[in-house]
């Protein structure tokens, strides 16, 4: 049995935020219902890997462990049909554009009068209020938009963006706090509540003390450059001679160490790097020399020669790297499971390890509108009032 065993969610949501919301739910026991439009579905359906491979890995990724029915709740039949789901349901999750569903008639107002238990999560760009709530976006204006890109590179460089929606995955962890949270005030006050999250307010809040030292200093922290701008340490990364490696800084009980895996011996005495905060002047006499000296050997040299000294180091690798790497399978953060139709499939699991209702994600995410008719029958709709849903244009 799951955590969330028994909790019902509605999923109405598209492409990221929303979705991936909904299967950490469903990770977690949940049985989550996704709502689609009928004959068109999640645009994440229409992403694919490349123009000659059609398989969606958004929508892959972030509807697995899910039924889908399709609504089309834009229609009398389709609203009718949600407001039955609604009855039973625990979780609604949502990420229109604010105003959408309450011009559907579908308000957290509208839905909480038929449910009042009901935990109504919705996700935005820039927030559910203020001058751009009613903007439409991605995930890379919350890139822009929050200030992330603007840290990323070197001085002088250009702007880069992340190459990962990493924007829509912060907003949905947001979310499914949010979601968590309610449910567990439900079983205090027996109320549901509106839970609202965006891609701006998840991204000031990912870089919470990047922000703080703004806040408290009037002064912009500024780009990474290979590093991170506010910690003055040898955390950075350092190309190889065929890759980058990282350190994340080295405390004075490792440095003497550190000297021995670069065979430097002679700087575990130098003044200016043996102590516990180097200046900036320090640093920077320090990294010419480490920039040098790591070019001389590969990667994994460096990794075997820092491991041996318990030094705190990861190599920069790409996605195949880190698929192939031991740790993260034994953890499960990725899994082989047997799928009814493509048979012994790769996925990525569950983040989280619990040690009595762990979470058990599923390889198969639905077809469009896979469960409709069974999802309508458990709401109490007959065959009858099924047909005519289907003949009034509701799914």
């Amino acid at each position: 049995m799951g955590a969330l065993d028994g909790i019902r969610v509605l999923d109405l949501s598209i492409i990221v935020q929303g979705p991936q919301c909904a299967a950490m739910l469903a990770d977690l026991g949940a049985d989550v219902v996704k709502i689609e439009l009928p004959m068109l579905g999640d645009l994440a359906r229409l992403l694919p890997i490349t123009a000659d491979d059609r398989r969606p890995p958004y929508f892959i990724a972030c509807n697995r462990g899910k039924r889908s029915a399709t609504l089309d709740l834009r229609q009398p039949g389709g609203r009718r049909a949600l407001f039955r789901l609604v009855e039973t349901a625990d979780v609604v999750v949502s990420n229109f554009k604010p105003g959408t569903l309450e011009s559907w008639g579908l308000s957290y107002e509208e839905l909480s009068s038929i449910n009042p238990r009901l935990v109504y999560a919705t996700g935005s760009v820039f927030g559910p209020i203020g001058p751009d709530a009613d903007r439409e976006g991605a995930d890379l204006l919350g890139q822009a938009a929050g200030g992330l890109i603007s840290t990323t590179g070197v001085d002088g460089g250009e702007p880069t963006p992340v190459g990962a929606v990493i924007t829509d995955h912060m907003a949905s962890q947001n979310m499914t706090t949010g979601v968590l949270a309610a449910l567990f005030a439900r079983e205090r006050t027996g109320r549901g509540q509106r839970v609202d999250v965006s891609l701006l307010g998840g991204q000031i809040w990912a870089q919470a003390s990047e922000y703080t030292a703004y806040l408290l200093s009037g002064k912009v922290p500024g780009r990474s450059n290979h590093g991170h701008p506010l910690l003055k340490a040898v955390y950075r990364i350092f190309q190889t001679k065929d890759g980058w490696i990282a350190m994340v800084g080295i405390p004075q009980p490792l440095w003497a160490g550190f000297c021995r895996a670069i065979e430097r011996p002679d700087l575990a005495s130098d003044e200016r790097f043996n102590k516990l905060l180097p200046t900036e002047a320090d640093l920077q006499a320090l990294f010419p020399i480490l920039d040098d000296v790591f070019a001389t050997r590969t990667t994994d040299e460096w990794s075997a020669r820092l491991r041996a000294e318990q030094q705190r180091f990861a190599p920069v690798r790409d996605y195949a790297a880190v698929v192939a790497d031991e740790q993260a399978w034994i953890n499960g953060y990725f899994l082989e499971v047997d799928h009814p139709e493509l048979g012994r499939v790769r996925m990525v699991g569950s983040p989280i390890r619990m040690s009595d209702t762990p979470p058990a994600p599923s390889a198969v995410c639905p077809e469009l509108g896979q469960h409709t008719e069974e999802v309508l029958l458990e709401a109490g709709f007959t065959w009858e009032e099924i047909t005519e849903l289907r003949e009034q244009g509701a799914f």
